[in-house]
């Protein structure tokens, strides 16, 4: 029986995937390159900004350093984050509807503990959940399985009691692999057919998504 919903943060539950890709655009114009929306939504989403800093280091050959990188596109991305960050579509009536039914929730996110904090505070949101995951705390990221079953141990949880809630590719590898049911709810872009494969159910927004458990 599911009795944990495991929730990743950027682009399923806040608005903040178009937030990244706009700081990494940022980073870009200094040496006079672009990324197109595709091209984040392919690459970056749903990873750790460490290795996509590193990422964006390599495929753009950029004079800066790794260190440089990180500082100028935390310090953007902080800016933007404190303008507001929007709630997506249901978040907030899906969360409150699962803990109604007794489920523990975890968020699993390859975010900071600073980052994540400021965003749910913005919404109201840190209390819903029951324990957090983040990044730093696993070797190894998304598409790795790592965070997900971090999440399952924390809250003393099988793989079989759980689902997981999705929106990236990165993501929905992470909980295939882990062996959780996973739910996408695509964001940047639909998914491709054998990421499809892997999900349990797709649906437009965490709204809808509520059928899934009635």
């Amino acid at each position: 029986m599911v009795q944990v919903a495991i929730f990743d943060l950027d682009g399923l539950l806040v608005d903040t995937e178009l937030i990244s890709w706009k700081v990494y655009q940022e980073v870009l114009k200094e040496s006079h390159q672009t990324m197109t929306k595709e091209e984040y939504a392919e690459y970056y989403s749903g990873v750790s900004h460490e290795n996509n800093v590193k990422r964006l280091k390599e495929s753009y050959q950029l004079e800066d350093s790794i260190e440089l990188l990180d500082k100028k596109s935390s310090e953007l991305e902080k800016k933007l984050i404190q303008e507001g960050v929007d709630l997506k579509k249901g978040a907030k009536e899906l969360l409150r509807y699962l803990k109604s039914k007794g489920f523990l929730l975890a968020l699993a996110s390859s975010s900071t503990p600073d980052r994540a904090e400021t965003i749910l505070n913005q919404h109201q949101l840190v209390h819903y959940f029951d324990c957090f995951v983040f990044g730093q705390e696993v070797v190894k990221g998304k598409p790795y399985p790592d965070i997900f079953l971090k999440a399952c141990q924390k809250l003393g949880a099988g793989v079989k009691e759980a689902i997981v809630f999705e929106d990236s590719d990165a993501g929905i590898r992470a909980a295939f692999s882990a062996g959780i049911p996973v739910i996408c709810i695509p964001d940047l872009k639909e998914p491709a057919k054998e990421i499809r494969e892997l999900t349990e159910a797709i649906y437009p927004n965490l709204l809808e998504a509520m059928t899934y458990f009635e």
